[in-house]
C-alpha cells in the first residue's frame, strides 16, 4: 500500500461514518420523542426517510469499501459525498455533538428577547378556523392570542371563563402583580420558533411562581392597562404547578 492510498483509504471511511453517523442520529430523535423539539410534525416523515436513507447508502458504501483492494482505492475512486477530508470530519464531529447534546426546550430567557407588546400579538401567529359552539375554557392560551388577534377589543372576552397551560416569564415591564404565561408556536423548525402568551394578574394570596415554571391558571377575562395599553388579562382564581409537556410547543 503506497502512501497515497492510506489517505484515501482513510478519507473514504470517514464518508462512511459521517453518513452513518446522520443516519443514527435522525432516527435516534424520532424514537426518542426528541424530534419534536426540533421540527414541526408535519415534517417527520421527511426526516425519517432521509435517516433511512443514509443508513442505506453509508452501509452500501462500506460493503463496497471492503470488497475493494487497497490498490484499487485511487484518488479518482475515492468515495465521497462532501469536500475530501474537511466537510465530512465537520459533518461526523456535527454528528458526535448530536449524539452527546440533548435538545433543549426553549425558555424565558429566549421568550423575553421580546416585549410584552410583540408576545400578545404578532403578525406570524395565522388565524385558523373557529368553531362557534367551542367554550372559551376549552380554548388554549395559543387558541386565545389567535382569536384576540382576530377580534382586538379587550372588553370583548370581560368575564369569559379561561383555563390554560404555559411556562412562566417575568416581563421588566410588568408589575409585581402580574406574571406571563406563554408558549411557543413551531411553524417549521426550532429556529423559526416564536413565542405567545397572555398576561395573568394574580391576587395578593398567590404564589409569584419562578421563570420556566409551567402552570394551569384558570380565572376569567378582564381589561387592564399594561406598557400604556389596553390588554385582555387572566384574572387567576388558581394556579396549578405541572409537569412540562412531552410537546411543550403549539403549531
Amino acid at each position: 500500500m503506497t502512501n497515497s492510498q492510506i489517505p484515501n483509504k482513510i478519507l473514504s471511511w470517514l464518508d462512511v461514518l459521517a453518513i452513518t453517523a446522520w443516519g443514527i442520529l435522525l432516527l435516534r430523535y424520532w424514537l426518542t420523542g426528541k424530534l419534536n423539539l426540533l421540527i414541526h410534525p408535519n415534517y417527520f416523515w421527511l426526516v425519517i426517510v432521509a435517516g433511512i436513507v443514509l443508513l442505506i447508502i453509508g452501509f452500501a458504501k462500506a460493503k463496497e469499501l471492503w470488497r475493494l483492494r487497497p490498490r484499487e482505492i485511487t484518488q479518482s475512486q475515492h468515495i465521497t459525498l462532501f469536500a475530501p477530508g474537511w466537510g465530512s470530519g465537520l459533518l461526523l464531529t456535527t454528528a458526535i455533538l448530536g449524539f452527546m447534546i440533548t435538545p433543549q426546550v426553549f425558555a424565558s430567557d429566549k421568550a423575553l428577547q421580546r416585549g410584552v407588546t410583540d408576545l400578545l400579538a404578532t403578525s406570524r401567529l395565522q388565524p385558523q378556523s373557529f368553531r362557534a359552539s367551542i367554550r372559551p375554557e376549552e380554548r388554549s392560551l395559543v387558541d386565545w392570542v389567535r382569536t384576540i388577534n382576530v377580534y382586538p377589543e379587550p372588553d370583548t372576552y370581560t368575564g369569559q371563563k379561561v383555563k390554560v397551560q404555559g411556562f412562566v416569564i417575568h416581563p421588566p415591564e410588568l408589575g409585581k402583580e402580574y406574571i406571563f404565561l406563554a408558549k411557543f408556536v413551531l411553524t417549521c423548525c426550532a429556529a423559526d420558533a416564536y413565542p405567545v402568551g397572555l398576561p395573568v394578574k394574580l391576587s395578593a394570596n398567590q404564589e409569584r411562581y419562578t421563570p420556566d415554571t409551567w402552570l394551569e391558571v384558570e380565572g376569567q377575562m378582564t381589561t387592564e392597562t399594561l406598557s400604556g395599553k389596553r390588554q385582555v388579562t387572566i384574572a387567576a382564581t388558581s394556579l396549578k404547578k405541572i409537569p412540562q409537556p412531552q410537546n411543550p410547543y403549539s403549531y
